[in-house]
């Protein structure tokens, strides 16, 4: 394949060639995406709302709901353009930029959930002082640190992608602006510097400090659930993060299947990235809502008040009329 020194814009792929299949995929995508914001957001609008949710769980929940949006906004746009301009190019520097705001994003995620775990290894290991511990100053430094250090540690990573020059091709096989399809069509002698700090600085904030951290408070919650006398007591304190756990057990395994198993043992990634991205954005609210009491309490304090305000208005303004006549 020749080698193309001078790429000034990357062409996507997308999900499909197939043409026929480009209608039904732009739809389905349209809607996952409406439902993601609408999930997300409604979620996020409830903890806002509901100040018996003003609790570290919760604010940090509500930051998973801000990035699952963010997530959702930068895959799948490029997908829902291309079907309505047609231009499935992307300018080199505009990719560049999307693939940082995407690394970003998905350390953010990561780091979020691993500090969610820190949050239940302290409620239900040290419920006495979790209070205490997770204070709204100590919630705030931690949220901070998440979001300050997911934008600067992938810096290094974008840094090595600006000075690669040489490309095998300008066609990636992706539907959206991701490092290791980038990587695939780099000349392998330009690769050296990128690769390095994919495999040293990368692998470290994405998969083995918070994987290790997030199983580190798991075996101690575990441990602290055992201890728990009664059947009843073992149970809700388990309930209580079960949906954090299963989110985390998602994320891990799309991660391994995406990024560390050859394709030819799996198929194709584009599966495991959309998995990762897309559909553990559009499980996450739900997850959480259908196996928390407390926010399906609030969802339906919410609908209560929405249909009795409703109905006083409607009241009121036919009284109003009545008196008018």
């Amino acid at each position: 394949m020749k080698l193309n020194q001078t790429v000034t814009y990357f062409i996507m792929k997308g999900l499909s060639d197939d043409p026929e299949l480009q209608a039904p995929i732009f739809v389905l995508v349209l809607l996952i995406y409406l439902i993601v914001l609408l999930g997300n957001m409604g979620l996020l609008l409830l903890i806002c709302l509901e100040s018996h949710l003003h609790t570290p769980m919760y604010f940090f929940l509500g930051n998973l709901s801000i990035v699952d949006m963010t997530s959702c906004t930068i895959t799948l746009h490029k997908i829902l353009l291309t079907f309505i301009t047609g231009d499935n190019k992307v300018p080199y520097l505009t990719y560049l930029v999307k693939l940082y705001l995407f690394q970003a994003v998905v350390a953010l995620e990561v780091l979020v959930l691993t500090t969610m775990s820190y949050d239940r290894y302290v409620a239900i290991c040290r419920p006495l002082n979790y209070k205490t511990i997770m204070n709204y100053k100590i919630c705030l430094l931690l949220a901070s640190f998440c979001w300050l250090f997911s934008f600067l540690h992938c810096i290094p990573q974008i840094s090595a992608a600006f000075e690669i020059s040489c490309f095998t091709t300008n066609v990636i096989d992706h539907f959206f602006c991701d490092l290791v399809p980038f990587m695939e069509i780099v000349c392998p002698h330009s690769l050296k510097m990128l690769r390095l700090i994919t495999n040293t600085e990368g692998l470290l904030v994405y998969n083995i400090i918070p994987f290790s951290l997030t199983v580190t408070s798991y075996i101690f919650i575990i441990i602290a659930i055992m201890k728990i006398r009664t059947s009843i007591g073992r149970r809700k304190a388990f309930y209580t993060c079960s949906s954090h756990l299963i989110v985390n057990t998602l994320l891990y395994t799309s991660f391994i299947l995406q990024y560390y198993i050859p394709s030819n043992f799996v198929g194709s990634k584009k599966i495991f990235s959309l998995f990762n991205t897309v559909i553990l954005s559009l499980l996450n609210p739900f997850l959480y809502s259908i196996r928390n009491e407390d926010i399906k309490i609030a969802f339906k304090r919410r609908i209560g008040k929405f249909k009795s305000n409703t109905f006083g208005h409607i009241v009121a303004n036919v009284i109003g009329v009545r008196k008018e006549i």
